[in-house]
C-alpha cells in the first residue's frame, strides 16, 4: 500500500466535510499537536493513552464528530507514516482491508451521529497513527508494549510454575519491548485458527525487521486452560502458541473476564452463573527466538500445501 484508493480518500474527506470551516481548522491543529504526545504515550501499558492525548488536543468540549474527523485526517496521512515505519509486506498487504473498514465505520457513524465507543476511539487513534498495525483481518498488533517481571514472579509464587520465569529471562523480557496482539470486535472475519496463526506470523515478520523486540504478547480470558474442555473449539488459541514455544502467565479472574466469556456462549454463561467456572485472564508470551522459526516452518508448510 503506497497510496490510499480514491474511494478511501473520498470517504475520509467526506467525514471532514461534515464539519464547519472553524471545526476543520480545530481538527487540523489537533492533528499536529496530538501526534508527539500520542507517540510518546504509546509504549505504556495503558492502551488508551494515545486517545487521551488526542482528546486533550481537541479540547474538553470535543464532540464525536470532531473525533471522527481527526481519525479521518490521520487516515489520509497513514501511507506516509506506514512507509516511514518500514513495516514488512505482511503488514502492508493488510492495510487496504483495514482502511476500507475504517472508512465504512467513520462514514456510517457520521451519517447517524452515533456515539464513538471509547474502545473503538482508542483503537482507531492507534491505527491511524501507526502505533498499532494490522496483524490479520481481525487482529491488530501494538508495536511496543511492556511486560514487567512482577506478574511473572507472581505466577510462580501462586503455583503456576517457575519455568516461565526462565523463558522470560532468556528473552530479556524486562528490558525489551514486546509486540501486543488485540482483537477488533467490529470485524471478526479472522477469529479462527487460520486468522490467529496469520497474526502470530505477522508478528514474527515484524520481529525479523526489529531486533530490539522480545517477541509478542497477548492477554485474554480465552487463553484460560479450562476452556480446553469447556469450549474445545477455542483450545487452539492457547495450544498453538504453546506448541510453538510460547509460555503463559496467570493474571487472575475479574468481572470483565466473566462478562466477555459468557457473551457468546450459553454453555459458558450457564457454568459461570452457576459458579462451576470462573474465567481467568492469562497472558501468552511468545519470544522471538521461537516465534520466528515457527513462522518460517508455517510458511514452508503453506507453500507445500499450495503446491500439492
Amino acid at each position: 500500500m503506497e497510496t490510499l484508493s480514491p474511494t478511501q480518500v473520498a470517504a475520509f474527506n467526506a467525514v471532514r466535510a461534515r464539519l464547519t470551516v472553524e471545526e476543520r481548522a480545530r481538527v487540523d491543529i489537533a492533528s499536529v499537536e496530538a501526534v508527539e504526545p500520542a507517540v510518546t504515550a504509546a509504549p505504556h501499558w495503558n492502551f488508551d493513552l494515545p486517545a487521551h492525548a488526542a482528546d486533550r488536543a481537541l479540547g474538553p468540549d470535543a464532540t464525536d464528530a470532531l473525533r471522527r474527523a481527526l481519525v479521518a485526517t490521520w487516515a489520509l496521512e497513514l501511507p506516509g507514516r506506514a512507509k516511514q515505519a518500514a513495516l514488512p509486506g505482511e503488514v502492508m498487504e493488510l492495510y487496504p482491508y483495514w482502511l476500507d473498514r475504517m472508512a465504512e465505520f467513520l462514514t456510517g457513524a457520521a451519517e447517524t451521529d452515533a456515539p464513538y465507543d471509547a474502545d473503538h476511539w482508542a483503537k482507531d487513534v492507534r491505527m491511524a497513527l501507526v502505533l498499532s498495525v494490522p496483524g490479520a483481518l481481525t487482529q491488530t498488533i501494538d508495536l511496543s508494549s511492556p511486560m514487567g517481571p512482577g506478574q511473572v514472579v507472581r505466577n510462580g509464587r501462586e503455583g503456576h510454575g517457575w519455568g516461565q520465569l526462565i523463558q522470560y529471562v532468556r528473552a530479556q523480557g524486562w528490558k525489551k519491548p514486546w509486540l501486543e496482539v488485540h482483537t477488533e470486535s467490529r470485524q471478526l472475519a479472522d477469529f479462527n485458527e487460520a486468522g490467529w496463526d496469520r497474526a502470530w506470523a505477522t508478528a514474527a515478520a515484524i520481529c525479523k525487521t526489529r531486533p530490539e523486540l522480545a517477541g509478542m504478547i497477548g492477554s485474554s480470558w480465552f487463553y484460560d486452560p479450562p476452556l480446553e474442555t469447556i469450549s474445545p473449539r477455542l483450545a487452539y488459541l492457547r495450544l498453538n502458541p504453546l506448541k510453538g514455544g510460547a509460555f503463559i502467565i496467570h493474571q487472575g479472574p475479574a468481572p470483565i473476564h466473566s462478562e466477555r466469556a459468557s457473551a457468546s456462549s450459553p454453555t459458558r454463561k450457564a457454568l459461570i452463573e452457576s459458579g462451576e467456572y470462573t474465567p481467568s485472564s492469562w497472558l501468552v508470551a511468545w519470544p522471538r527466538a521461537t516465534l520466528i522459526p515457527w513462522a518460517e516452518q508455517r510458511a514452508v508448510a503453506l507453500e507445500m500445501q499450495a503446491a500439492a
